[in-house]
């Protein structure tokens, strides 16, 4: 009996298909076959890279997780000012927002599903890190205001992700003078 090889491009060709799925038509309506004929391959061969359902969607998760964090830590380090260091990791968010919109939209809906499980959920976290950091800096240093690190996300973050959407569905433009306004609005809305 001949082993089956992996092969990362029909891994990739699945994690797609699962992607554009549960983008347009949700987590449940996204079934393994759907999937599978989508990226071109036999039902059987997503039982070659993924336990099941939900071990595809965790593994999604936590790559396009990834992907962001490279993106929005890019050329952000320890030595820049607190002020400083959230512009510039604000600025990369929104611009992966804004150009990589198949996966922003994904982790949005990752945020609102039950689909994701809490091991992946705290894996996923920890992708974060380096805005935690920055803001227990901030507050350390008095600058920000010592609130949960959840508060502080949904009142700079979260946003963007609203602000993208309404884009999306063309009832406004994201221009620069906008988005400069929106990243006031977050830095006035966690400093001291």
């Amino acid at each position: 009996m001949a082993i089956r090889q992996k092969c990362n491009k029909k891994r990739m060709a699945l994690l797609n298909a699962t992607l554009s799925l549960v983008n347009n038509q949700g987590f449940h309506d996204a079934p393994m076959s759907k999937i599978a004929k989508m990226a071109g391959v036999s039902p059987a061969t997503i039982y070659i890279y993924f336990e099941n359902k939900q071990d595809l969607i965790n593994k999604l998760y936590l790559e396009v997780k990834a992907a962001f964090s490279t993106h929005a830590f890019k050329d952000a380090h320890e030595d820049l000012p607190v002020k400083k260091g959230f512009e510039l990791i604000w600025y990369n968010i929104a611009d992966f927002k804004l150009n990589h919109v198949e996966e922003a939209t994904f982790l949005s809906q990752c945020d609102n599903t039950p689909m994701i499980d809490e091991e992946s959920r705290r894996e996923g976290l920890k992708h974060l890190q380096p805005l935690l950091d920055l803001w227990e800096r901030g507050q350390n240093e008095g600058i920000i205001k010592p609130l949960s690190p959840f508060i502080l996300y949904a009142y700079t973050i979260y946003p963007l992700a609203f602000l993208t959407l309404i884009q999306q569905r063309n009832f406004c433009q994201l221009d620069t003078k906008m988005l400069d306004e929106s990243f006031l609005a977050a830095w006035d809305s966690i400093k001291v």
